[in-house]
Parts: structure tokens; sequence; C-alpha cells
């Protein structure tokens, strides 16, 4: 129809377009007439009846909204100086986080947002609800002027929208009896309240603002008592065990980690919730379609995090395709020894682990560590680091997904696949 790059679309059937949630619900309509500004001044109005189809059109990222929050805990105030600008945005939208799965306070929702939210029916929510008392979600929000998080959920959940809730755990301000409040109020959502992650305060080195106690073992295991405890009450009543503990909280509490079966649906797996069964599952589920590999020695660079968990797996695989597989733990050097998690391992980090292993055939590093530009978290990016380095190296979520190549990658194969 002749619109091209840089038209700005006004309005659909009357409606004012503020953002790509207006031109998404607008659009459903079977009729649509978009009033538009051309490139050049030029005011158009446009008829369309899409029928089902594509727009076609690709629009401007939107402004992010802003997190007016001061979190002692928040990690973005935990990284060093020097990175690239948008590593620094701490996005606090609720857009991104009905869109993309992003948490978001709603520290910052006004009521036209509520009612943009309930007329579109942006459901479900990813809420960062960290406690329900209004007094204690100030102190850890860092904000006296936080709205009350249950009257906002309340009202959302009225009108039929459902969210998913974590609560970040700082020892000594939402962990005793703020902990069982919040839980007692989000249960009482019922059904709008679709699950609970339960997730221990994660620093880094330069964690500034941070002035409560660190996470250890105890605290952890007081955590996975309370979690079984509600769990326990969801399932008997609900059909699903609802209140879910982090990964890390597992291993800090060095306590196994539940079966699949334990997390149902894998709700919260982006949240670390799950992630290492899930990853176990996959591993179990493939290593039958993997091809032999006799002679191959395999280079598999993780966290520390990690480290106990990961033997049992390469055992598998090994036995499976013959080869051998050397797990290389690093050490995170940009965000220091607290931060142990393998998806946050940065360009640096491989370069360490891999560089003059002339001996390893192949190298798999995780495939969280890379953006979709293709860069690690301190700005390497990944195809001048493969470049460098005398082995192939692939990006690998479970390792079945690199090595059930058939055949294998050779150690002299090109590493455009990657």
């Amino acid at each position: 129809m002749g619109i091209v790059a840089g038209t700005e679309l006004l309005s659909v059937n009357g409606r004012e377009l503020a953002d790509f949630l207006d031109w998404e619900f607008l659009t459903a309509d079977d009729s649509l007439e978009i009033e538009a500004r051309m490139p050049d001044g030029e005011a158009v109005i446009y008829e369309v009846e899409p029928e089902g189809e594509p727009m076609g059109l690709e629009l401007q990222p939107p402004t992010v909204r802003r997190c007016a929050n001061r979190c002692e805990f928040c990690f973005i105030e935990g990284l060093p100086k020097g990175l690239r600008k948008n590593l620094y945005v701490r996005d606090d939208d609720y857009r991104l986080s009905f869109a993309y799965g992003n948490f978001a306070t709603l520290s910052n929702v006004k009521e036209r947002d509520i009612e943009r939210i309930l007329e579109y029916r942006l459901s479900p929510l990813y809420v960062s609800v960290h406690a329900t008392p209004w007094e204690a979600r100030k102190v850890l929000l860092n904000n006296p002027r936080v709205p009350n998080i249950v009257e906002q959920l309340r009202r959302l959940a009225e009108g039929g929208i459902q969210f998913h809730g974590q609560m970040v755990i700082v020892p000594g301000l939402n962990d005793g009896d703020v902990l069982e409040q919040s839980l007692a109020d989000l249960y009482s959502f019922g059904d709008a309240c679709l699950s609970v992650a339960i997730v221990p305060v994660g620093l880094t080195q330069f964690s500034h603002l941070y002035t409560g106690k660190s996470m250890d073992e105890a605290n952890a295991r007081a955590l996975l008592a309370v979690v079984e405890r509600w769990a326990s009450r969801a399932r008997a009543e609900r059909g699903d065990g609802w209140v879910f503990a982090s990964d890390e909280l597992y291993l800090l509490a060095n306590v196994p980690l539940p079966g699949a079966e334990h997390y149902g649906e894998f709700a919260q797996i982006e949240n670390g919730v799950g992630a290492v069964t899930s990853l176990r599952l996959r591993v179990k589920q493939g290593v039958g379609e993997l091809p032999r590999l006799e002679g191959k020695k395999i280079g598999v660079v993780t966290g520390v995090s990690m480290a106990p968990l990961m033997p049992e797996l390469l055992a598998l695989i090994e036995r499976q395709t013959g080869a051998t597989l050397e797990m290389i733990v690093m050490e995170n050097s940009l965000f220091g020894p607290t931060t142990t998690t393998a998806g946050l391992l940065v360009g640096a980090d491989m370069r360490k682990a891999l560089a003059g292993r002339t001996d390893l055939d192949l190298a798999l590093i995780p495939a969280e560590t890379i953006n979709d530009d293709g860069l690690f978290l301190d700005d390497e990016r990944f195809i001048a680091l493969r470049e460098e380095l005398p082995m192939p190296v692939y990006p690998s979520y479970d390792f079945i997904d690199v090595l059930r190549l058939e055949g294998g990658p050779s150690r002299h194969s090109t590493q455009e696949a990657a």
C-alpha cells in the first residue's frame, strides 16, 4: 500500500495508537481505517480488510518504562562500569511483562494502565511481588511511594487477569513472618495467582547498595521448608504445587533437586525454577539420538554452581557416544566469585578456558551466555572469539542439540553452523 520505513501510524478506527499493544489489539478487527503520516508529512488514511493475514509492518521498538525503585538487591546495580549502555536499563514495564514474560513490580502503573490491562486482557502478567505487607515492600523496593501491591493485584484479579509472582528473598527483610503473610495473601487470590517463585538474593562483587545479610545454607533450608509446607497445601487443595523454589535455593541448601513431576508445566523455568531438572530430562530423552563419536574429546564449559550436577549428565553422553567429555568449570571473571550461574559467564571466561586447548576436538559453551546479537555480557563477540580458539566452538542448550548432528562436528569442520 505504499507504507514505507519512517511512516508514523496515528490511529486505528479512530483510536489513537500509543505503542505496539494498541497496534496489536486494535488491528484485530475485520475492517480497519488506519490514519498515518508519511515521512514527508503527507497525511494518509488507509482502509484495510486484513482477513486474518499479517499486516506485514515492523514497528519501531517502544521506549521502555524505567524502574523508579532502588532495590538493594537489584542485579543492574551490581553491574561493573564500562559495559554497553542498554545493560544498565532498569526496565519495569507491564507491557514487556505481558509480551515477553519480563517481571515488573507494577510500582509505576497508573489508573489508565490498569484500565488498559483490563481492556486488552493482558494476561498472564509476571509480577515482582517480593512482599505483600506494604511497609515491608516500601523498604525492599526502597521506594516510599510504591503502591499497595495487594490492592493492585485484587483489581486485576477481579477483572479476570492472572499473574505469576516472584519473591526475591533478602534474609531479615522478607523472610519469616513477611514471607508467610505474602504467601497467604497471594494464595487468597486463588486461580488468579498461577504460580509463585521463591528466589534467593543474588549479588555480584559490585553490588554496592546491598547492606543485608547474605543467603547461606541455613537460610536456604529454612526457605525450602516454608516452600514445601505451602506447596503441600496447594497440591492438596489446588492440584498443583503453586509455589516453587528456584534451583539456586536447592543448591545453596545442599538439597537434591526435585524430579520433573514436581514442576508441572515448568511455568517459571526462565526464572531459574526447574531449569536444571529440565536439562536432565532433555538429556535423558535425547541421548539415544546421539551418534558414536569414539576418539573425540569434547570440552564442556560451565559455571561453579553446575559443577556438582554435570558429571551425571556427561557420563550418560559418554556411554552413548564413546567420546570423552571434560568439564571445564570457570569462575566468573566479570561479576566475581559470588556469581556462579553458567549463563552469566563472559567471553573472557571462554577464552581463558579454551585458549591453547589443542587436545580438544570441539567445545560446548552455554548458549545462554550469548544474546541475539552474538555478544557476551562483556561485549566480546562470539564470532570473533571462536576464530581465535583452536577448536570448533558451539553454543549449546543441552549438549544434545549439537552432538546429535550426524557424525558430530569434527576438529577440522567449519564453524558456520554455530
